[in-house]
């Protein structure tokens, strides 16, 4: 007799993200099965044990036929259970678009190819959502061997430089004068050409955007997209300025304290964005300035919340996260319309004070005792180099906090992040040997 089990997920995420346990937990929770699909090494032998498809995310179209024939190779040595791929979720924007292929060719719904190309470039993002008539700044890139001196003529200061493809603001620098710009421009170059970003085989690393800089606040939006409709799972406020050099977050926020009119406009400029970029299945988060002259988007991208933030939201009477709504929607289970739950709450991503070696964390145990602080999680390893932005990409950590109100969950954060105290020593040169000497 063929038993009928759950349909199964394809999840693709990085070797190094956050998120995969996560979203491997809650399928767990769920009884459903799980086939990750990771930037690991395929020369080892499935080092976490997870029987994760090794894959090259900057190759999409090579990875994704590999992804297709590990799936129907395993479909094929299981056939007495009938095991069934219902759905596909990308957990980082490098992997978007091996997702999107892969869809195409095991007849999976996700967001076409060419929106996701659209979304994967912050210049060709700027250029379709220019074209539509929404409010973007002004801009325009060049490439890293083009003398500056014909490139600081195009620019409007103040200004910001980006990489066209890295996240979480890495490489991202104001500049407020030509010689801010300058050294802008050699900083990001270093960063583009070091080892770190050259293994990633990513494309554009000799190309930056230049931005017109947008004064103003700053604000994510969760949501899910069915059939190109937009549903927000939630609104949040960023209160730290964030006016640069660097643009290093901290403090997401839900409920937005906003009127509900300004709320609504950056919902309707989210839907815009979504339509113009082609957008139509699965998690979205986009962010947004907003100043006297309404919304200006800052980035759309086709995937969740990045990091552990997602545990900030619960919805439904039964409390559920993030990772386990997006599940039950991706794979058509119940409950996966229920609502965020009433209470505020708030993350702070821990900031990263300088690059260096982390030696020692104190007042944990303090931090966790103040009222509204329901749990600290320290991602950045003792004794591991940690790099500050504008070269950085990860934080030391998260907290977690929720209670009545904003306010409250807001100063329940800040005091846990004062009675924390992170002990970085400067990373000491490497020694590299005298010429004509051998080691023994």
């Amino acid at each position: 007799m063929i038993s009928k089990e759950p349909p199964s997920l394809l999840l693709l995420a990085s070797k190094l993200g956050y998120q995969t346990r996560s979203f491997a937990e809650a399928a767990r929770r769920l009884g459903v099965g799980v086939i990750i699909g990771s930037d690991r090494c395929h020369q080892l032998e499935d080092p976490w044990a997870d029987g994760a498809v090794p894959l090259h995310f900057e190759e999409p179209r090579r990875a994704a036929a590999r992804l297709a024939d590990a799936v129907q190779g395993r479909l094929r040595e299981h056939p007495s259970c009938e095991p069934k791929i219902g759905a596909i979720l990308a957990l980082g924007d490098r992997q978007t678009e091996t997702a999107a292929h892969a869809a195409r060719l095991l007849q999976l719904t996700y967001n076409s190819p060419e929106a996701i190309e659209n979304c994967r470039s912050k210049l060709r993002q700027r250029e379709v959502l220019q074209r539509a008539g929404l409010p973007v700044p002004h801009f325009f890139s060049f490439t890293l061997p083009e003398p500056l001196d014909s490139v600081l003529p195009r620019v409007i200061f103040p200004c910001v430089l980006k990489p066209l493809r890295l996240a979480a603001s890495q490489g991202v620098i104001r500049a407020d004068n030509a010689s801010e710009f300058v050294a802008a421009v050699e900083r990001i170059a270093r960063l583009l050409a070091s080892a770190e970003l050259q293994v990633t085989r990513e494309a554009d690393l000799d190309r930056l955007l230049v931005e017109r800089y947008i004064p103003g606040a700053e604000f994510a939006l969760e949501g899910l997209l069915e059939a190109g409709h937009l549903r927000v799972l939630a609104l949040f406020d960023k209160p730290d300025p964030l006016d640069g050099p660097y643009f290093e977050e901290s403090i997401y926020l839900t409920p937005s304290r906003l009127a509900s009119g300004t709320q609504e406009q950056i919902f309707r400029c989210a839907a815009e964005s979504v339509q113009a970029l082609g957008l139509s299945e699965g998690p979205l988060h986009a962010e947004f300035r907003l100043n006297d002259q309404g919304p200006w988007i800052l980035e759309v991208a086709p995937r969740p919340i990045g990091g552990l933030c997602s545990r900030v939201l619960r919805f439904g009477p039964q409390r559920i996260f993030l990772e386990e709504l997006l599940i039950r929607k991706a794979l058509g289970m119940p409950d996966a319309d229920v609502q965020r739950e009433p209470d505020a709450a708030g993350v702070m991503m821990i900031p990263v004070p300088r690059s260096g070696v982390l030696e020692n964390i104190e007042g944990l145990q303090r931090a966790l005792t103040i009222p509204g602080i329901c749990e600290i999680q320290i991602t950045a390893r003792l004794h591991d180099f940690i790099a500050a932005w504008p070269e950085g990409s990860s934080y030391l950590g998260f907290i977690f906090a929720r209670g009545g109100t904003p306010d409250f969950v807001e100063a329940a954060l800040r005091e846990a992040h004062g009675a924390l105290r992170f002990t970085i020593a400067p990373r000491l040169p490497v020694a590299h040997p005298v010429s004509g000497q051998t080691g023994s």
